[in-house]
């Protein structure tokens, strides 16, 4: 996964609307995708949770470039469907 610090302010110019938010269990999903410097495009995505047990909200980058948006996106949504479906880590 990638820090803010390796690539700074590009982070905030990601292709993202609210119309691609995704439902997934009590959670909301929100797949979005990045051009690189090279013209490719990296995947990234954002989970919330939908319940009011409190506020749960996770961004994750990858370092993996695709040659398109939407091979990009889907990779975005598998990986946001993933962090859903799998149980909580253990906590130490």
């Amino acid at each position: 996964m990638l820090t803010q610090d390796t690539y700074g302010p590009a982070i905030l110019s990601m292709n993202q609307t609210p119309e691609t938010a995704i439902t997934m269990g009590k959670y909301l999903v929100s797949p979005a995708t990045q051009v690189t410097h090279s013209g490719n495009y990296r995947a990234l995505f954002s989970v919330q949770r939908t319940e009011s047990k409190g506020r749960y909200c996770r961004v994750f980058f990858f370092d993996r470039e695709f040659s398109s948006q939407a091979a990009a996106r889907l990779f975005a949504i598998t990986q946001g469907w993933l962090e859903t479906c799998l149980p909580a880590p253990q906590l130490c």
